[in-house]
C-alpha cells in the first residue's frame, strides 16, 4: 500500500471534517491503528483544525444579548398588587358582601421562560460561534483540496512531458516527418514508430487549433488503402494512438468528432512518407 498517497487522498481531512463515509472512517481507523505515519496525519489535521477554531473564533455580536432581553422585557414585569376597597364600617360582621382583594403574582410559567430564554441565549452564541468557525474550516479544507488538485495536474503533465522525451530519445522509434500538404505547408506533425512492437505515437510540432465538432485522425496508408490509425486527444506531448503492423505513408486529416471510415482528402493538413 502506498501510504503517502492514501494520506494525500483527502480521506483524512474529510474524516476529521466528519465528512467520510461510514465505510471510508472505519478503514481509515484500522490503518491508522497499523501504520503511524497515518495516525500522525491525522492527529495533525484534527490539532491544526483546533489551533485554527481557537485562533479565528469570533464572539456572538455584543447586541444579540439585548436583543432577546428586549423581546423578553414584558415577560420579565415585576408583579402588580391590585388592592380593590375594603368593606364599609358596618359590614365588617358580614351584612352584605364582602369584597375581595385581589394580588397578582408571577406563575410559575414565568421561571419556566426565564429559564427558557438564558437557555436559547446560550444556545444562539454557541450556534454563531461554531458557524463562523466551521464556515473559516470549510473554506481551508477546500482551499487544501484546491491546491492538492493543482498538484496532480501539475505532476500529470510533468509524467506526460517525461514520457514524450522518453519517446523522442528511444532509438528504437522510427520517425515519420509529415509535412503539410498544399494550403497547410506551415503545418507539421510527426510520427514515431515503435520497431519492436509496431506502437505508433505523434506528436503534434504545429497544427491549427481545432474547430468545435471536429477531430484530428491519423490514418495509415497500407499498400495503397488508408487505415485508421486512431483520433488525437488532448495530449500533453505525444499521443499514443493505434498499433500498426505495417505502413508506407502517414497523414493527419480533419474530421468530425469521433472520426470517420474514410478520410477526408480535401481536409488533408499534413503526409509523411517512412
Amino acid at each position: 500500500m502506498d501510504i503517502n498517497a492514501y494520506i494525500e487522498s483527502g480521506v483524512i481531512e474529510s474524516y476529521v471534517l466528519g465528512l467520510a463515509s461510514a465505510d471510508e472512517a472505519a478503514e481509515l481507523e484500522a490503518l491508522a491503528a497499523q501504520h503511524a505515519a497515518i495516525k500522525k496525519a491525522v492527529d495533525d489535521f484534527a490539532l491544526f483544525i483546533q489551533q485554527n477554531i481557537t485562533e479565528n473564533s469570533i464572539a456572538p455580536p455584543a447586541e444579540l444579548k439585548q436583543q432577546i432581553m428586549d423581546a423578553l422585557e414584558e415577560e420579565f414585569e415585576e408583579a402588580k398588587v391590585v388592592l380593590l376597597p375594603l368593606p364599609p364600617t358596618g359590614n365588617l360582621a358580614g351584612d352584605g358582601p364582602a369584597k375581595v382583594v385581589k394580588i397578582t403574582t408571577p406563575g410559575a410559567w414565568r421561571y419556566i421562560a426565564v429559564a427558557a430564554a438564558i437557555l436559547f441565549l446560550v444556545s444562539a452564541g454557541l450556534n454563531y460561534y461554531y458557524y463562523v468557525n466551521y464556515s473559516s474550516v470549510s473554506k481551508d479544507y477546500e482551499a487544501l483540496l484546491s491546491k492538492q488538485k493543482d498538484v496532480e495536474a501539475y505532476e500529470t503533465k510533468y509524467n506526460n512531458l517525461q514520457n514524450t522525451v522518453t519517446i523522442l530519445q528511444d532509438s528504437a522509434m522510427h520517425v515519420v516527418k509529415m509535412a503539410g500538404v498544399k494550403n497547410h505547408e506551415k503545418d507539421v506533425a510527426t510520427v514515431y514508430w515503435d520497431t519492436r512492437n509496431k506502437d505508433v505515437y505523434v506528436y503534434v510540432n504545429n497544427l491549427p487549433q481545432i474547430p468545435a465538432g471536429k477531430q484530428y485522425q491519423l490514418w495509415a496508408i497500407v499498400n495503397g488503402k488508408p487505415v485508421d490509425a486512431g483520433l488525437l486527444g488532448n495530449c500533453d506531448g505525444v499521443c499514443k494512438m493505434k498499433n500498426i503492423p505495417s505502413a508506407q505513408m502517414f497523414a493527419i486529416t480533419l474530421e468530425k468528432e469521433g472520426g470517420s471510415q474514410q478520410p477526408t482528402l480535401t481536409e488533408m493538413y499534413v503526409a509523411g512518407k517512412i
